[in-house]
């Protein structure tokens, strides 16, 4: 049995906001409570945590104890928590828990929240779990799941506040004040018509100013940025980042309206765009987490693997063309790993810009062959000043001035080379509808070595 270990509640506030599993003792005392299921403890310990911080405190415990954690704490467990899991996480401990707690749990969170969950399940648990639901509930739970993944439709709220425009401000300001089970937080009153087609929106701070005689449909103001529920949600997000909104209103092909984004949503499609975005650069699959298991991710990882082994080979084959001159002078075996990396690296760097700038539509056909033009210039400019260096550099320690101003052009050849594929391999990619992020890297680094390599021995055979 585990030591009880004494333990106040981490302070919360601004000059207290480290994860509290960090601090000493406090994963042990919530292990002791759970093993003495002493709920009132453990209540004391986790109720007044914020859901990211449950969170973290879940990950922090063993797998068996994450489920008898939530059991225990009740209806006091918000699960909300679980939307700040990662999925291979979440999954888990979803499996385990009873059916019943799971759907008391999910009726409890907001529809966004509640989809976020209940997506990741297959298709039996998903439906076994719904069918528990009052029909109401799940008929619009079904309705987000029935959109397409990443869309518009999977990340809105279905609960809002929709009003007919011939209600008075006052009708309108009573009925919010008097209502229960209206979202939590919300920023403006949406007007509709009697099948639900949006008119527009009354934002908060217009309705709190206008006299409560005036009709809504006098004070509504169109909706210029709607989001149609089958929208990807990378292109949502920019529009909210581009004009700086709050909250869309989200309508299905009917133009009825069916939900709403708000900002909360947009920063974690942001966050999990980006994400994605820097693993794929990496060679990792976006949905890749730290609590996989290790055969999925070998998996993920062996094709990556697989297609860099297969540039490898075909640069040295490219090698072996001057297996000659490389036994003749081995100062040419010393030196050619030198050009090669240099070129990959300005590659690696030209690409990942590109690759961002195609991410947020910065880079465009409009202004494509200015952006081609400016980095081939700067890979230039960096390939002659790189020259300079490396040829002082191979005369002062080889003592051969030819050799030094063979690596030297064979540097101006290649960072030339890595400048023109390394933005021009994203755009062709993303004309061809394939994934910049994804399939970049392999073909840049082959570019970069094969045309290193063979720059450096070819001149250095004709020159010598």
């Amino acid at each position: 049995m585990r030591e009880e270990t004494d333990l106040a509640v981490p302070p919360r506030g601004p000059e207290h906001d480290a994860d509290p599993t960090e601090t000493p003792g406090f994963v042990e005392a919530v292990l002791g409570a759970i093993e003495t299921r002493d709920v009132d403890a453990l209540k004391a310990i986790v109720s007044d945590l914020h859901e990211t911080d449950v969170a973290h405190l879940l990950e922090a415990l063993p797998a068996a104890d994450r489920p008898q954690l939530i059991e225990l704490l009740g209806s006091d467990f918000d699960f909300t928590a679980l939307t700040e899991l990662d999925e291979t996480v979440r999954v888990q401990i979803l499996e385990e828990l009873p059916t019943q707690t799971v759907v008391e749990g999910v009726r409890d969170l907001d529809s966004d929240d509640a989809v976020y969950i209940l997506e990741d399940l297959d298709d039996a648990d998903k439906q076994e779990i719904l069918a528990s639901l009052p029909i109401p509930e799940r008929a619009a739970l079904q309705r987000s799941l029935d959109y397409p993944e990443e869309s518009a439709g999977r990340r809105m709220q279905t609960e809002f506040i929709a009003l007919p425009p011939f209600w008075t401000v006052g009708q309108a300001l009573d009925y919010i004040g008097e209502t229960e089970g209206l979202p939590e937080v919300f920023f403006e009153v949406f007007v509709v018509d009697p099948s639900y087609r949006l008119s527009g929106s009354v934002p908060l701070d217009r309705l709190l100013r206008t006299k409560r005689g005036v009709k809504l449909g006098d004070v509504v103001m169109p909706d210029r940025h709607v989001v149609r529920a089958t929208d990807d949600q990378e292109d949502v997000a920019r529009i909210f980042e581009r004009y700086n909104l709050i909250s869309a209103p989200v309508v299905d092909e009917g133009e009825r309206l069916v939900g709403v984004l708000t900002i909360d949503d947009i920063v974690d499609v942001i966050q999990e765009e980006a994400d994605e975005d820097l693993k794929a650069l990496g060679g990792v699959a976006g949905d890749e987490e730290l609590s996989d298991s290790f055969w999925y991710i070998a998996k993920s990882r062996f094709s990556w693997l697989l297609f860099n082994l297969i540039a490898a080979n075909l640069a040295s084959f490219v090698i072996a063309m001057f297996e000659g001159e490389l036994q003749r002078m081995v100062a040419l075996a010393v030196l050619m790993p030198i050009v090669a990396s240099q070129g990959g690296n300005a590659a690696t760097q030209t690409m990942t810009v590109a690759v961002r700038a195609l991410a947020t539509r910065e880079l465009r056909p409009s202004n494509a062959r200015r952006v081609i033009a400016r980095e081939l210039l700067v890979g230039l400019f960096n390939g002659v000043v790189f020259a300079v260096i490396m040829a002082a550099v191979v005369f002062a320690r080889f003592g051969i001035a030819d050799l030094g101003f063979v690596i030297a052009l064979a540097m101006i050849i290649n960072l030339l080379a890595a400048a023109l594929g390394g933005i021009m391999i994203p755009l062709i990619l993303d004309r061809l509808k394939v994934d910049p992020a994804v399939s970049s890297g392999p073909f840049v680094t082959t570019i970069t070595d094969v045309v290193g390599f063979f720059a450096f021995l070819s001149i250095a055979s004709l020159w010598f």
